[in-house]
């Protein structure tokens, strides 16, 4: 959604911006899901994880599906005139820096039809194993002053263990649940799910529900915090009723909801700091949300449904539909990993997740694997070479500095008039992505827009300041949750450099982003841009100095300012009146 958000302010500031995906759809994020339907959808509410500046008023509830936000997603672009300036199928090969020219020199190439909705791993496989052609139809170099990414985060679909004997030799269909295969038919099948993350909480009960299959098993590493969605103001019912009719008629009704909804998820920041206080309260939360799953899900789970970390150290799950699910018989969830992968299906029983132990080896008959097993979320960039000044890669710039990372996550210096939304330390774990997109986009603008009026050449983070914030973000989060709530999360990398959290309130964000501090940044102004800001600074200087000597001369007369404007009054008055009589 960040390139939607940041070509649409471009657009509305009368810019020329040019959006270039990978992928074959314009809302990626939900496309290559969209065949669970129901399924797929927001843990957000959806008043709060859409853009402040194109808000719907129709959503048909208060967690509305895929399909509803791609087709919001798609109605962005046709309101803001994008949809020719968005240009699809197209790989970014490197990214230089060309310090004569001060511009950017891009690489593309541009993918054979369908081929971006393929991760970039699976495209580098199928184009070793057929061939450049199958995969690349053409490349093309272009030059742009300004460079922004806008690739988010949770793009790469993370691949299941190589080192798991026979992998690749199982003859069912296997895919990852973000790169959904259309043409496989679940109906009638052994289904094994791998993962139990977020994504799988809400397609897993689908599966049976809606597209009958024979039976899931589902391998869980860890047991996830489940949160129990808290029902919107009037219920359900009244509120896909109602919300609709009060945005629509009630003006300020969902400005103010949103405005509500965005500072109840701000409360969530009491469960992750480090003192005695925001344990205490993680503690108390903990135990109710151990009260719903033992309420929700069999008995037989219960053991290894509870979590031995802190909750917020791993990303919540708020879920309606996969504890319920859970008491369906053909759903079975056990904590045993996967050894080994055979050729043919096994006509050995699964078993029970009561008796399911980590040391347990049984065989589970299976015709599709899904995976479910999160992202490379730690990887940013994938597959893209990106050089800054004196030949620098940002990946080998952040290997020398620890990790990713990446001031107020929107730049780095040695990288001029480069700018990310959703990088490094963008995300919160409580609140809407889309408010730090729109940040983002907002600080974005006002560095670039000397650019943009051919006031300045170059903008860039200043070194010093590059590194403290880098250093105050990794001490902000050393006692914080996400790095010592006891599990192994994908927030960190395997050295433990957490690049993926922001440790504040996306309150505080937003109040950085709407007053930056402009000495963070050397901008290089352009002459004529600079002889106006020394007639500014000159008119500035020269008005202050006369303020402050009539202040003086005010204050130095006996008289005081009223008196002197009481004489002046009068006089006028006894001078008007002598050329009347006159």
């Amino acid at each position: 959604m960040a390139p939607l958000q940041n070509s649409s302010t471009l657009k509305y500031g009368n810019a020329i911006a040019k959006c270039r995906s990978s992928n074959a759809a314009q809302s990626y994020t939900y496309y290559p899901v969209a065949i669970i339907g129901g399924g797929i959808a927001c843990d957000i509410p959806a008043i709060l994880y859409s853009f402040s500046f194109c808000q719907n008023p129709n959503w048909s509830s208060f967690h509305p599906g895929g399909p509803e936000i791609a087709k919001y997603l798609e109605d962005v672009c046709s309101t803001y005139g994008i949809v020719d300036k968005i240009q699809l199928d197209t790989d970014v090969k490197s990214c230089t820096w060309l310090e004569a020219e001060q511009v950017w020199e891009v690489r593309l190439r541009n993918l054979v039809l369908g081929i971006g909705d393929l991760s970039t791993f699976d495209r580098t496989r199928k184009a070793e194993k057929e061939g450049q052609s199958s995969v690349y139809v053409s490349e093309e170099t272009i030059r742009t002053k300004i460079l922004i990414s806008a690739v988010g985060g949770l793009v790469e679909p993370r691949s299941w263990s190589d080192s798991l004997p026979s992998k690749d030799k199982f003859e069912g269909d296997i895919f990852h649940s973000a790169r959904w295969d259309y043409d496989v038919d679940i109906k009638d099948k052994n289904v094994l799910v791998v993962g139990t993350g977020c994504s799988a909480a809400q397609f897993v009960p689908q599966l049976t529900k809606n597209y009958d299959a024979k039976s899931i098993t589902q391998l869980m590493r860890s047991p996830p915090w489940v949160v129990g969605r808290s029902p919107p103001p009037g219920g359900h019912k009244g509120w896909n009723t109602w919300a609709p009719w009060l945005n629509n008629h009630m003006p300020g009704f969902q400005g103010f909801m949103r405005y509500t909804v965005f500072w109840l998820a701000e409360y969530a920041v009491r469960l992750f700091g480090s003192t005695p206080y925001h344990a205490a309260q993680r503690k108390e939360y903990e135990k109710k949300l151990l009260e719903h799953m033992r309420a929700s899900v069999p008995e037989k789970y219960h053991e290894i449904l509870t979590p031995n970390y802190s909750v917020g150290c791993k990303r919540r799950i708020f879920d309606e539909t996969w504890f319920p699910g859970l008491n369906d018989p053909k759903i079975d969830l056990t904590s045993i990993g996967p050894k080994s992968v055979t050729l043919g299906p096994s006509p050995a029983s699964k078993g029970s997740g009561s008796d399911s132990k980590p040391s347990e080896t049984r065989e589970v008959p299976t015709d599709i694997i899904i995976l479910a097993s999160g992202y490379e979320a730690t990887k940013l960039f994938p597959g893209m070479t990106i050089t800054g000044r004196s030949g620098t890669s940002i990946h080998d710039l952040w290997a020398s500095r620890g990790g990713p990372q990446m001031y107020m996550s929107l730049s780095i210096d040695q990288f001029p008039n480069f700018f990310t939304i959703f990088g490094p330390n963008s995300a919160t774990g409580h609140t809407s992505v889309i408010v730090a997109a729109e940040n983002a986009v907002n600080l974005t603008i006002k560095m670039i827009r000397p650019i943009l009026r051919g006031d300045a050449g170059v903008v860039e983070v200043k070194r010093r300041t590059a590194d403290l914030y880098a250093s105050d973000i990794q001490q902000s989060l050393g006692g914080k949750v996400w790095n010592a709530g006891g599990c192994r999360s994908w927030y960190l990398d395997e050295h433990g450099w957490n690049a993926t959290v922001y440790p504040h309130t996306q309150a505080w964000f937003t109040y950085n982003s709407m007053f930056p501090t402009w000495n963070d940044w050397a901008i290089s102004y352009t002459p004529s841009a600079l002889r106006r800001r020394r007639i500014k600074s000159a008119f500035l200087t020269v008005l202050m100095a006369a303020l402050i000597t009539g202040s003086f001369y005010l204050r130095k007369n006996t008289q005081g300012p009223l008196s002197i404007l009481k004489t002046l009054v009068r006089t006028t008055l006894l001078k008007g009146a002598a050329l009347v009589s006159g």
